[in-house]
């Protein structure tokens, strides 16, 4: 059989990436809302035709590099974001042959619901 992916946690294994996992939503978090503020900031210098240029477009560079780093780490670890607000997100598993989603969202305290992988938040069941 095929699979789509080539990892696929426990949910011991999910649960052990738990940590990693909030540590990273927290700083992609923190890092998106200094871009936005800086975007603002260079929305703003734009719009009265000031110099935009130093010091405000190399740290959006940064930070969109920093955010992109983290994203790496999610895709290193096959677990994937499904929603950056909301700490949504999916990692792959089996339930018997099948391939399916563990889902978990940041306000919940453990992983406790799957769906499967062409269904979404919507769809899912308790484990």
């Amino acid at each position: 059989m095929a699979y789509r992916y080539r990892k696929h946690y426990t949910l011991a294994e999910a649960r052990s990436m738990m940590p990693k996992v909030r540590e990273w939503l927290e700083q992609m978090n923190q890092l998106r809302h200094e871009y936005a503020d800086i975007s603002r900031r260079v929305d703003s210098m734009m719009n009265v035709q000031s110099d935009v240029g130093g010091n405000s477009v190399n740290q959006s560079i940064k930070l969109l590099s920093d955010i992109q780093g983290i994203l790496g780490e999610f895709k290193k670890h096959e677990i994937q974001v499904k929603d950056a607000d909301r700490g949504l997100v999916d990692f792959p598993s089996r339930r018997g042959t099948r391939e399916v989603f563990l889902c978990w969202e940041k306000d919940e305290d453990d992983i406790a619901h799957w769906h499967e992988l062409d269904a979404g938040y919507d769809s899912r069941e308790p484990l």
